[in-house]
């Protein structure tokens, strides 16, 4: 009884989360299909395209439904921004449960796709492959805390060869006002976009795709925000203590100098070169969280240097930041660099524990795209895939706001949850003979 009461209670709370949803779609018939269309991606079933979810939904009149269901992701104007907004609403309190928001995440996510013909495909990274190929790919920006992460802006990443065609433009119905822009450039866009919807602040979480952008870095610094941003070995740095030399003084004759200057002797280095100076007592082991297995655990230093990045042509040098990186014991070479703009008080622990908050978002989108159904969508235009994309968002938020009703799972002591030993020489019943 004590199950069935919490199942309708469960299909109660999901009524309650679908109507605001709904509420903001502007139409009763509109709004039937969406919370049909929420309901297919939350059933169990190994393809989410539409077709499929609506013989899940209503197996009696499949033709009827799938058509509704076409309707109100590919064909009906209603906003993204305000079905994510009434998704935030929602979920942002559940999470708050367990803590306040303390990253922003951006992530880049592919999706593999064959043909030429569905808006932005093109031969590019799909990190899904782990190599070139022809794929769309969507930039996201995420909030989270160390228990759970949510979407909260989603855009598709047009390509130049996209942005400048008429005609592939009008057939795939992209708006007159999108042009090309970087994938920086998306994700500064949702940053200020998150910022004037009041978002709580965290810190900006990206891999090197971000991090080795300058003006990014710059730019988020500029509005008042933290960072931990990936770069790559060869970002060129200033050692600690240096930096460029100064201004010579004026002559007299011609423009006074207003740029600092390298010398021979006197450059920057390579993050590379940096790590492989560093002495052995400035590597320390962190444990940063517990794996599915065991703890992760890696090797770490952090020093505060400045990025050398064009600063031959700046009056002023960069300020100092954190450069963190990470070097396996018995690897050959360093794994991984971040640069970071956190207060330079900052432990190693909370730099190591911070960088690597993005799996966060890694294990988000696996579920968005293999539970729920993230990469399923087979229409080939605009709208469509970011109708999708939002709906997908909003069942993921009440997955999220269901999980956070739950203490997590690091509450609970790991030796209560091993399993007993077995009693010395125990063979299980038909099990072969060890000898």
């Amino acid at each position: 009884m004590e199950g069935t009461a919490g199942i309708r209670r469960g299909e109660a709370r999901f009524a309650a989360y679908l109507d605001e949803i709904a509420a903001v779609l502007g139409h009763a018939g509109r709004a039937a299909a969406a919370r049909a269309y929420c309901t297919g991606l939350l059933l169990p079933g190994t393809r989410k395209s539409v077709e499929p979810m609506a013989a899940r939904i209503e197996p009696g009149r499949v033709q009827a439904r799938h058509q509704s269901l076409h309707h109100v992701v590919a064909k009906a104007a209603w906003d993204d921004a305000a079905v994510l907004a009434a998704v935030r609403r929602q979920v942002l309190p559940a999470l708050g449960r367990h803590g306040p928001v303390r990253y922003w995440i951006i992530d880049d996510t592919g999706f593999p796709k064959q043909g030429e013909h569905s808006v932005g495909v093109t031969r590019q990274y799909c990190g899904q492959l782990g190599k070139q190929d022809s794929c769309q790919v969507a930039v996201s920006l995420s909030v989270a805390n160390d228990h759970a992460s949510l979407p909260i802006a989603s855009r598709l990443y047009l390509p130049e060869t996209w942005a400048g065609d008429p005609e592939r433009r009008a057939r795939a119905g992209v708006p007159e006002e999108i042009g090309f822009e970087t994938k920086p450039g998306l994700a500064l866009g949702q940053i200020r976009q998150a910022q004037a919807a009041g978002m709580p602040p965290g810190v900006v979480l990206g891999d090197a795709g971000y991090g080795v952008e300058t003006g990014f870095r710059a730019a988020v610094a500029g509005l008042g925000l933290t960072y931990v941003l990936g770069v790559q070995s060869s970002a060129s740095l200033w050692p600690p203590g240096e930096a460029p030399l100064p201004v010579p003084p004026y002559g007299g004759r011609g423009r006074p100098p207003t740029r600092g200057r390298r010398a021979p002797g006197h450059e920057p280095v390579s993050a590379k070169k940096l790590a492989e100076s560093l002495p052995a007592r400035a590597w320390r082991r962190i444990t940063w969280r517990e794996g599915s297995r065991t703890a992760l655990t890696s090797r770490f230093a952090a020093l505060r240097v400045r990025p050398a990045h064009r600063d031959q042509k700046r009056s002023e040098p960069w300020p100092e930041e954190w450069l963190l990186i990470e070097w396996p014991k018995g690897a050959t070479e360093p794994a991984k660099y971040w640069l970071s703009n956190l207060a330079p008080r900052t432990a190693l622990r909370e730099l190591v524990h911070i960088a690597k908050a993005r799996w966060l978002i890694e294990r988000g989108y696996q579920e968005l795209k293999q539970e729920i159904g993230l990469g399923h969508y087979e229409g080939r235009g605009w709208r469509g895939f970011h109708h999708h994309a939002s709906l997908c968002i909003a069942a993921y938020g009440f997955l999220m706001a269901e999980r956070c009703r739950f203490p997590p799972v690091r509450r609970f002591p790991r030796q209560r949850l091993a399993a007993p030993a077995l009693p010395e020489g125990f063979q299980p019943r038909g099990a072969a003979d060890p000898a």
